[in-house]
């Protein structure tokens, strides 16, 4: 198995078909795939941090993390997205999973967990919108090398 670069519109067409509950994304960073040689049995999509509150210029967060079932690739992504990102000069790399998943790709790879996020609805009177990702709570996780 490889790491290589694959653009965001193969990544999200990755995302299209095999993510269990998410669906694919409008911008990004930059998106790594995990390769056997023949095709790509995982991505990686990285970017801004979601949260205004998170995006610090030093935080990317991986926004979406999905294979096809291949045995530790989550791990291996979520390993060379924080390399990618430490050599991009950003010192922290975030994500999200959701609380009934046990984040053991992410242990693997060396990041922790920093406790409970997010969740709830997002329709507020000041900004109406039509949710449309799930709502329940999730975890937060993160690689990092030192605080800016």
């Amino acid at each position: 198995m490889m790491i290589v670069p694959v653009d965001l519109s193969e990544a999200n067409e990755f995302i299209r078909q095999h993510h269990r509950h998410h669906k694919p994304v409008v911008g990004h960073k930059f998106s790594i795939g995990l390769s056997d040689g023949i095709a790509i049995r995982g991505v990686a999509i990285i970017g801004r941090p979601v949260s205004r509150h998170l995006d610090n210029g030093w935080t990317l967060e991986v926004i979406r993390c999905c294979t096809d079932g291949i045995k530790n690739g989550c791990s291996k992504l979520y390993a060379a997205a924080w390399r990618a990102t430490r050599a991009l000069g950003y010192v922290k790399l975030i994500t999200y999973i959701l609380k009934e998943e046990n984040g053991v790709s992410l242990v693997a790879a060396g990041w922790k967990c920093v406790g409970e996020a997010g969740g709830g609805n997002w329709n507020v009177p000041s900004r109406p919108r039509i949710d449309t990702e799930l709502q329940q709570s999730k975890m937060r996780w993160e690689a990092a090398s030192r605080e800016k």
